[in-house]
């Protein structure tokens, strides 16, 4: 990992916080800083592209192919104009031939995904010998370290501290929050057994995104009556917590970190 100078985290930082409500934005914003500290020239291959605004805001003019399931989202990522070319497709049967690509990226992806060996599978098929496949995903901390879990396990109600977090995670469509053990297993029977990885995000991080979903009702109105998340993009208006997220992004990596980011090398 190279280190990244004040002025990229600080646009980086913005780049997600003035466009996103701010408890995703600040996620993404993290993310964001750990795949800029790898050189990932491309072409790439994006798995989940979504609305592509990660991509448009990751990308630095390398070709990216984006991949996602779903109609909608793609063609609001063709609207970014971010993307090399897109393609409509299941991670599981990519229309791609072998070894075709050296980089491949995957941001809050996986975890989201039933047949995550399959989809791991067809990455491995479609990546070249040494390729290297870069994807960050939550762990099972996203499980334990919940605000809400806590305050109603310290209040001894641990039946409704165990129905909150399957609500939670329900709700933000988490299938796979699986430690690195699991993830390398995985890998290692996609043909990727090389394999490094950091946590980051800390529990109050987590904590503040998981208020944040009640907190962030009005960005949801706003988008759909006037198209985008946030009204007022400035560093001072205090509801964007410019300063809070920025300062994580100096030191994003924890060891009890609720998420985990991964590199994994494509076997020869």
């Amino acid at each position: 990992m190279r280190q990244l100078s004040a002025n990229e985290l600080d646009e980086i930082c913005w780049k997600h916080i003035s466009s996103l409500p701010y408890f995703r934005g600040m996620l993404r914003a993290v993310e964001h800083s750990l795949y800029a500290r790898f050189d990932i020239p491309g072409p790439i291959l994006d798995i989940g592209a979504g609305d592509g605004h990660f991509a448009g805001a990751y990308l630095t003019g390398q070709q990216c192919l984006g991949v996602d399931p779903w109609w909608q989202p793609l063609q609001e990522a063709a609207s970014r104009k971010v993307y090399t070319l897109l393609v409509q497709a299941d991670g599981s049967a990519l229309p791609l031939s072998e070894r075709s690509f050296a980089y491949a990226i995957s941001n809050s992806v996986l975890e989201h995904i039933p047949h995550v060996q399959q989809v791991l599978n067809e990455v491995g098929r479609a990546m070249a010998p040494g390729g290297m496949f870069y994807f960050a995903v939550p762990n099972q901390r996203f499980r334990t370290d919940l605000w809400g879990m806590q305050i109603l396990n310290a209040l001894k109600l641990h039946g409704l501290a165990s129905r909150y977090e399957r609500f939670f995670n329900r709700i933000a469509r988490h299938v796979n929050l699986d430690p690195p053990e699991v993830w390398l297993e995985r890998l290692r029977a996609a043909g990727f057994s090389r394999v490094e990885y950091w946590h980051y995000f800390p529990k109050w991080a987590l904590q503040m995104l998981e208020r944040g979903h009640a907190a962030g009702l009005p960005n949801l109105l706003w988008k759909k009556t006037l198209g985008k998340w946030v009204l007022f993009p400035a560093r001072s208006n205090p509801f964007l917590h410019y300063r809070k997220i920025r300062k994580l992004l100096d030191d994003p990596l924890c060891e009890d970190g609720t998420c985990t980011f991964y590199a994994a090398r494509r076997d020869a």
